[in-house]
């Protein structure tokens, strides 16, 4: 615990009345100072995490802080050798390392390591099955699950706490994802020239790519974006949607029982909700496309020539230069929210009640 100590000076003057006595005269009122100082003490908690050893310490790149802020893990060095510290505390030696990461609870610590041309997972200080190659290491958002794709010769194929799932030609880096629930998982595999979907272990049909992919917040839809002959269309749940000259910012509403993305058809930039189209615009305000709490409500940055302005339910708001941030809108309660817009060089907070 750090104690700071402030010096406060208050310097208080007054002034007295105007006198009609001449100025020689002793008894004429004066200005008068006054000094009071005060000791205000200030207490900055601080706790010691870890302390590194700075002589075998790769660098900051190669150190990961829990999410709870709470632990500290990084790799280091020994000769030609690597391992990896936890809260002070040194792990095995190996070849390599790589792909440190920390649990969501902060309870667990993970990575890849290397000996000679094999490499492995170390999960909790266990080492599990040597493959070819490891890649894409992560947990479950309830950190009680971990999956990987590992590599075996040329085929490649996912692995959920421990069990290996199919063999493909390929599994896209990046694309492993656990539902919400942390019950499902889902990644883009390839057989031969074309990808697709694997759900479960349910292999989805072959499309030219898959740009997006992602969980509904109850975990029980599935959702991504393919391209045929560079056509762009949502796959809701195989429900294969219209097909636009793009498609972004995909979003489910908090029930999820809601869709919403962003299309383009030419140069126009239009919200697909529930699979109706909205009005077109010169642009969608990047991140902008947000429901309501209660999953009612729509709104979003558009933007026409060179202002911007919200879009509620179909709406218009007033244009401004620009809404700022990286989610411009916030919706504050089911029937209110607020942005920041730009004029100028004037800043504004817009808040806004919906009726």
């Amino acid at each position: 615990m750090k104690r700071i100590k402030l010096v406060v000076v208050l310097v208080l003057v007054l002034t007295a009345a105007c006198a009609t006595a001449p100025k020689s005269t002793p008894s004429q009122p004066s200005t008068t100072l006054s000094v009071l100082t005060t000791e205000v003490e200030q207490i900055v908690p601080e706790r010691l995490i870890c302390q590194v050893d700075r002589s075998s310490w790769l660098g900051e790149e190669y150190l990961r802080v829990s999410p709870d802020s709470r632990r500290v893990a990084y790799v280091a060095g020994a000769g030609n050798k690597q391992f990896v510290v936890v809260d002070g505390s040194e792990g095995k030696q190996y070849d390599n390392i790589a792909l440190l990461t920390f649990s969501p609870d902060s309870q667990r610590v993970a990575y890849v390591a290397m000996v000679g041309n094999k490499q492995f997972v170390v999960v909790d200080g266990n080492e599990e099955k040597q493959y070819d190659g490891v890649f894409s290491l992560i947990f479950s958002p309830d950190s009680q699950r971990m999956a990987y794709v590992a590599t075996d010769g040329n085929k490649s194929f996912a692995v959920v706490n421990g069990n290996e799932g199919k063999q493909y030609d390929d599994i896209e880096k990046g694309s492993l994802l656990f539902s919400p629930d942390s019950q499902r998982v889902a990644y883009m595999a390839q057989m031969g020239n074309k990808p697709f979907v694997v759900v479960d272990g349910s292999e989805g049909k072959q499309y030219d790519n898959f740009p997006l992919l992602d969980f509904s917040p109850d975990s029980q839809r599935m959702a991504y974006v393919a391209v045929v002959d560079n056509k762009w269309f949502v796959v809701e749940d195989g429900r294969e949607g219209k097909q636009y000259d793009n498609i972004g910012l995909l979003t489910f509403s908090p029930d999820s029982q809601r869709m919403a993305y962003v299309a383009m058809v030419g140069i126009k930039s239009f919200v697909v909700v529930d699979g109706s189209e909205e009005k077109q615009y010169d642009g969608i305000g990047t991140g902008s496309l947000i429901f309501s709490p209660d999953s009612q409500r729509m709104a979003y940055v558009a933007v026409v020539g060179n202002k911007s302005f919200a879009v509620v339910d179909g709406n218009e708001g007033k244009q401004y230069d620009t809404l700022v941030g990286s989610k411009p809108i916030i919706f504050d309660s089911p029937d209110s929210l607020h942005y920041i817009a730009i004029v100028g060089a004037s800043f504004y907070l817009v808040k806004e009640k919906i009726k």
